[in-house]
């Protein structure tokens, strides 16, 4: 009885407000379109220049806190709003769940 409410219970947070758990593995599906200049192994786009940052080992929350402000506009970036903007929320989710697993 005890571990079927321990069971209930870990279902019910994982499920909370109706969203399914985060999934890395669709994540790294999801992030490849993203490895064009988060792939780069000089961490420098080609044009316009700049230093493109390293995602690998980032705290999840901070991942998807950016990506949404990326989406919404509020943090700005021509590129990343582009490609945020096409994100849903499960999308974002498993891109950051999949990006904090990642040795930096």
């Amino acid at each position: 009885m005890k571990k079927s409410m321990l069971a209930l219970a870990a279902v019910s947070l994982l499920t909370a407000g109706g969203a399914l758990a985060a999934d890395p593995v669709a994540g790294k599906v999801k992030f490849e379109t993203c490895l064009g200049c988060h792939g780069n192994s000089k961490w420098v786009n080609t044009y316009p220049t700049y230093l493109v940052p390293k995602l690998a080992g980032q705290h999840a929350d901070y991942l998807v806190s950016s990506l949404k402000a990326y989406r919404d506009g509020s943090r700005t970036h021509a590129t990343m709003q582009a490609n945020a903007g096409a994100l849903t929320d499960e999308d974002i989710a498993d891109i950051a769940a999949f990006l904090s697993e990642l040795k930096p």
